[in-house]
Formats: C-alpha cells, structure tokens, sequence
C-alpha cells in the first residue's frame, strides 16, 4: 500500500547533503527527525556499521514539537562546519533539547553564537529543512525513520535482516541488534 504514495525516488545525494562515511561503502540515505527516539535508536545502530551515511530531515512536528527547531540547529552549525557534531550531539541527549542546550552545544563546538542564533531562524536554513522534507514526502516516506538503500525504502528502525545485508556479516549484527520487531514514530 504505501508504495502507492511514492511519486518520484529520493534524489541522487549531492553536495548539499550531509555526507559521512567510507567511500565505497554502502550507502544509506536516512530521512529523521531529532526528536524522534526511534530516530536515534536507527542512529545508534547504523553507527556501528561501515556506511556511507547522507542525512536528511523529516521534522515531524505533530508528535516531536521541537523538531523543526531541532533542524534548524543542526543547518545552523552546518554552516559553520559542524553539522554532524550537531547531529550526534542532539541524538546522545534528546532530554536536552530547549534553547540554552542548543546554545551550550554551540559553546562546545566553538560556533559564534550570534551567527548561529542568526542563521537557525534564517529563511535560508528554513528552506533547506523544507526542501528535505518535501522530498521525503515525494519518496513515499510517512514515518520516522525511513531509510533508503539501493532505492529500496526501509520504514522504521532497522531489523536485523536489513542491518546483515548492510554489513555483510550476520555475526556482528547479533550483538547490536537483536531480533525485533521495527518501530516507527
């Protein structure tokens, strides 16, 4: 049923995107939402593997009020170098979310303040957000996480199946990421 809300696959990863990881790796395109807990589990489990990892937003504000503020952050430190310090950061501690977490954040990675504080409320970053977002909505995703791996979409958290073929070795996988059921938000 829902490969019926696909209109279009989710654009090639360019130089706009946030790109991490070994080249020659699989790739995993990954629409998420900072606020997501499941989100962040997907995170910790992909972080173990060999990937070539590009990130986009899917701020689902509906259920994760602070996630386009969330985004907007992490576009804010982007444009100063920082966007997976960012991301990593607002995934370890989703208790701390509100404005004087970000700017402590900002602190630690030695951002100017002003500027951060100027770019995360610019049109600017708002447009980029928007721009990963509708092109979620293209893809066909609904949920947070969804993953994309060879044009294949993966809703919710990554099963074991899925975390094996990205690894290319069942035995790792066993000990990150126990037989279960996916979840989404």
């Amino acid at each position: 049923m829902t490969e019926s809300l696909s209109s279009a696959p989710p654009p090639v990863p360019g130089a706009q995107d946030h790109v991490r990881g070994p080249a020659g790796a699989p790739v995993v395109v990954e629409y998420a939402d900072f606020e997501c807990p499941y989100c962040a589990q997907a995170d910790a489990l992909l972080a173990e593997l060999p990937l070539v990892r590009v990130f986009r937003h899917f701020p689902v504000s509906s259920k994760h009020p602070r996630a386009p503020a969330l985004a907007h952050a992490a576009e804010a430190a982007a444009l100063q170098g920082r966007f997976w310090e960012m991301h990593d950061s607002l995934y370890a501690d989703q208790a701390r979310i509100d404005d004087p977490h970000l700017w402590r954040r900002a602190r630690a990675f030695e951002l100017d303040l002003e500027r951060f504080e100027h770019d995360r409320r610019s049109e600017t970053v708002a447009e980029r957000v928007r721009r990963d977002f509708r092109s979620g909505v293209r893809a066909g995703v609904v949920t947070t996480p969804t993953l994309f791996v060879a044009g294949e979409r993966h809703p919710g958290v990554p099963g074991r199946e899925l975390l094996e073929r990205l690894a290319g070795a069942g035995s790792r996988i066993a000990s990150i990421a126990p037989n279960r059921p996916q979840r989404r938000s």
